[in-house]
């Protein structure tokens, strides 16, 4: 098991149940004690989790998205596949408001040289294009999230009320027809939500695993969606259905 996949395993599997020992972490990854010892000292660094003598207990309530840190480092080549096709549905000369979030990471790298406005709604993406010949960046005001980076609050929105997009590029937390767009934290749906209603058109970015989930802020219904990138490992109910919703889905 790769340690990435681990480190999620064990920061899921400690959320859930509260509070698990080393020697039953080990059990349920396959690795051994040493190993489990020093992962857990790692999402302790991330203040994912609390260590106690022989197990750990989670920081993370069930509502909670975990660290900035720990999700960048996750399905890398899914989110690079994603910004890829992402970056092919943007033309020269588009204005673009690109969302917070390890995936929009990628798009930003992706955009990085082309001739484009791009409004960044995070630190991390601001700085992935700050250096790079080509984009012209406008930067919102606002309060950046510890580790997220995010730009939030009163100042971003309304940056963005006074603009407006050819094209949102916006990452989500959970994604589905029924529940639509979802965010965990309230600060972040309200951006996500100025974006969508400054933009022309609006383009979701998930990978697969954001197709099981429902977060606790509703950031926009599936009707306020013009297209969905994901990956080719999205289940395909969950994919139909939006396309049913008249959203275009693109698998990559």
């Amino acid at each position: 098991m790769a340690s990435t996949e681990r480190l999620r395993r064990i920061t899921d599997a400690v959320r859930g149940a509260g509070r698990l020992s080393v020697a039953e972490l080990a059990e349920l990854t396959g690795a051994s004690e040493m190993t489990i010892r020093r992962d857990l000292d790692v999402l302790a660094g991330q203040g994912v989790l609390e260590r106690y003598r022989g197990g750990a207990s989670s920081l993370l309530l069930r509502g909670e998205e975990p660290p900035f840190a720990l999700r960048a480092d996750e399905r890398q080549d899914a989110k690079r596949r994603i910004a890829a096709e992402v970056a092919e549905l943007i033309a020269d000369g588009e204005s673009v408001v690109l969302d917070s979030g390890t995936t929009c990471l990628e798009v930003a790298r992706a955009l990085a040289g082309r001739r484009l406005t791009v409004t960044p709604l995070s630190l991390h993406a601001a700085n992935a294009l700050a250096d790079t010949p080509g984009p012209r960046l406008l930067l919102p005001g606002g309060e950046p999230r510890p580790g997220e980076l995010a730009l939030t609050g009163p100042l971003t929105e309304a940056s963005l009320a006074a603009l407006r997009f050819d094209t949102a590029v916006l990452g989500c937390c959970g994604l589905s027809a029924g529940d639509g767009m979802t965010a965990y934290d309230l600060a972040d749906a309200a951006v996500k939500r100025a974006a969508v209603a400054s933009a022309r058109r609006v383009v979701a970015v998930a990978d697969a695993t954001k197709f099981s989930r429902t977060a606790l802020a509703l950031v926009a219904p599936a009707s306020a969606l013009d297209a969905v990138v994901t990956e080719e490992g999205a289940p395909d109910d969950e994919t139909d259905a939006l396309a049913a919703a008249g959203v275009t889905v693109r698998k990559v």
